[in-house]
């Protein structure tokens, strides 16, 4: 009599600046979870962030605001690996470095359509496609995320949709709403304006 093999687990990885975390990325990680089927979510806030051409909030905030945002959603784990890490922080090394702790998981890179138009700016992007599957986010009944990639032909296979509501929410907005003094609690959970507020974050000198 054969022994089932035990389910693969399906792990999923969603990384960004988290700067701050708001609304619309809890509302794509809950997305995540139930279209993919997740068995675990990792957040991943950058470390050293190559891209960026502004200073990151230091990442011991970050963190804390990530726990914050995202610790109603089952499944979810903050992971603080690129904080940690020495140098730019790349996807391509997140995700081998999760590769060679989980061997036998299937592995989901979830990102954004503004991500998903970047990647061919990524560094060792093709690889990327070799570690997980790539999940872009996009507005429910939107074909603009497998269009993007047919339009760059990418060739890359398999690609998935994650169906998302609209929402007009940004980090720069936010951020930019704060300095100014204006109220963001529509925007971001209440333990996160709490913590942005203690801890004066986001304001101008």
């Amino acid at each position: 009599m054969s022994v089932a093999a035990a389910p693969v687990r399906r792990v999923g990885v969603f990384g960004g600046a988290f700067d701050p975390p708001h609304i619309a990325h809890t509302a794509l990680a809950q997305a995540a979870l139930e279209q993919l089927q997740l068995d675990e979510l990792r957040i991943v806030p950058t470390g050293e962030a190559w891209h960026k051409n502004r200073g990151l909030t230091p990442a011991r905030h970050r963190l804390e605001m990530a726990r914050l945002a995202f610790a109603a959603l089952d499944r979810v784990v903050v992971d603080p690996r690129e904080t940690r890490r020495s140098g730019p922080s790349y996807t391509v090394d997140t995700l081998a470095e999760i590769r060679r702790e989980m061997p036998q998981a299937q592995l989901f890179l979830v990102i954004g359509q503004d991500q998903a138009a970047a990647l061919p700016t990524w560094h060792r992007w093709r690889e990327i496609a070799d570690l997980a599957t790539i999940c872009v986010a996009a507005r429910a009944g939107f074909a603009g995320a497998r269009g993007t990639f047919d339009a760059l032909n990418l060739g890359i296979s398999p690609l998935q949709t994650i169906e998302l509501p609209p929402m007009d929410v940004s980090a720069t907005d936010i951020r930019e709403r704060l300095a100014s003094c204006q109220t963001v609690a529509p925007l971001v959970f209440e333990p996160v304006a709490r913590y942005i507020a203690h801890h004066h974050l986001y304001q101008t000198a």
